[in-house]
């Protein structure tokens, strides 16, 4: 029985210690990462104000900031000394911390945390320390910066302080009812020991061994559910934790992906018109204008999407709201087949526009010009060479029309109705072999979505695919979805 309580005693301690490691590291690991990247971002924004002197709008937008994220920011020149504080407490004063020091030396970013008592922070820096902060007084803050830099060099350090006892005393009670509720199984397992034994043991070692299998990094690890009684609802605990942190990891890798599809295509747009003005010595400057406006606006339209694609980090894209304005859908049309021509030329390949109707809508410029530009970009890809896409645009009753042909391979029929999902290939290898990772349909169809619109497809193997785009026609005027 010693022997037995023992062994109950270690397995339950492991348990609780590997969720509550699993659980801590896991949102310290996605606070460090969404705050390094908040700082990270502040520093671009911040950094032209100070190169230039304007203490006034630094100030400002400090403060702006600093209520949005509900934090602090400090300014600290290369010298180490506070030049803007939102707290204005810290003002001409030189700062030692390590994360500022570290940044100062040469580093780009650093974060740390710290236990403040009064105006005195503590050098403890251990993640595994919060759980054991009982100090009556004293708090946790994490200090997160990221070097200033300006076009003639570093700057200083932007440094962004933000408490996080919070997320510690959730910590603390989760420990407190896992060791409770691990302690109530403990005992209903001694009980019930001699004549359920078996019944008992076998959710047990499931249990351990889906712990251990997460512990090594596979997140998709769930354990058979049986039965109605504690160790049941301990099984159904962890899968629905194991779901939560594997989605998490999902919406992560979901952000990678987004941001190398969408800022792959510009590039390459970029890289070809630079090319070009590489390699013709004597361009006409009209042209080579017209060159350099086209990498201005992709640049642009590059900063937006990166800015898109933080957001979500945060929140499904479907919250987004969008910025409309009155637009002229032939002339968004026609910009973007612009951008997209060089792309075109490269496969020896035609992009032909015929256009019935200006079609006025109230729109998001930015997510409907990225919906038509993904689909005709797919359309360029999965085109032979030496071929010819057709875009058409018409007004009927009260919809704009667009519709973008292509003569590539088609869709299979029973592919059609999982194009729009997001990662869905139907040819995995013609995919990769093209750059495509299976989130361009699917970012357009929620693009056109938004507007209250409808993306359909028609397509037949070996006779291309004809893309339709149905857009409300609308002549409002101040509205934001």
């Amino acid at each position: 029985m010693i022997a037995f309580l023992l062994i109950l005693g270690v397995v339950f301690y492991a348990v609780a210690t590997s969720l509550i490691n699993l659980v801590s590291d896991y949102l310290f690991q996605t606070k460090i990462s969404a705050e390094s990247a908040t700082v990270e971002e502040l520093s671009v924004r911040f950094a032209p104000y100070l190169e230039r002197g304007d203490a006034e709008a630094l100030h400002e937008d400090m403060l702006s900031a600093g209520r949005e994220l509900e934090g602090r920011l400090l300014v600290i020149d290369s010298d180490g000394k506070v030049q803007a504080d939102t707290f204005s407490e810290l003002n001409g004063l030189r700062m030692g911390q390590p994360e500022v020091v570290s940044v100062l030396r040469g580093g780009t970013s650093d974060y740390g945390f710290h236990l403040l008592s009064g105006q005195t922070p503590s050098q403890t820096r251990a993640m595994f320390d919060f759980l054991r902060n009982t100090h009556t007084g004293k708090t946790w803050v994490g200090y997160f910066t990221a070097a200033l830099v300006g076009e003639e060099g570093r700057l200083g350090v932007l440094l962004y302080s933000i408490g996080v006892q919070d997320m510690v005393d959730n910590l603390r009670v989760i420990q407190d009812k896992m060791l409770l509720f691990f302690a109530a199984a403990a005992a209903a397992m001694l009980v019930m020991r001699l004549t359920f034994s078996r019944v008992i043991t076998k959710p047990i070692e499931r249990l351990t061994a889906g712990i251990q299998r997460m512990g090594r990094g596979d997140l998709s690890t769930r354990v058979e559910v049986t039965g109605h009684d504690e160790m049941t609802r301990l099984a159904e605990t962890f899968n629905q934790m194991s779901e939560k942190l594997e989605h998490q990891d999902a919406l992560r890798n979901e952000f990678v992906s987004n941001a190398s599809h969408e800022l792959k295509t510009p590039m390459a747009t970029i890289k070809i018109l630079l090319e070009s003005m590489l390699y013709e010595d004597n361009m006409d400057p009209a042209l080579r204008r017209e060159f350099m406006t086209d990498i201005d606006k992709e640049l642009d339209r590059m900063s937006k999407i990166v800015t898109d694609l933080l957001t979500l980090v945060r929140a499904d894209s479907k919250d987004f709201k969008l910025n409309r304005q009155a637009i002229m859908l032939r002339e968004l049309t026609e910009d973007t087949l612009r951008r997209l021509k060089p792309l075109a030329e490269t496969k020896n390949q035609r992009i032909r526009f015929a256009a019935e109707d200006d079609c006025p809508v109230f729109a998001d410029a930015t997510r409907l010009q990225q919906a038509i530009y993904n689909i005709v970009d797919n359309a360029i890809k999965y085109s032979p060479d030496n071929e010819t896409i057709r875009v058409s645009l018409e007004q009927r009753g009260k919809t704009a029309v667009l519709e973008i042909a292509d003569h590539g391979p088609g869709i299979p029929a029973k592919d059609q109705p999982h194009i729009f999902d997001r990662f869905y290939r139907v040819d995995k290898a013609r995919a990769r072999a093209t750059g495509g990772n299976g989130l361009g349909l699917s970012i357009a169809h929620q693009a056109v979505m938004l507007h209250g619109g409808a993306l359909t497809v028609r397509s037949e193997e070996g006779k291309g695919t004809t893309f339709r785009m149905e857009i409300p026609i609308s002549t409002q005027s101040g509205e934001e979805r």
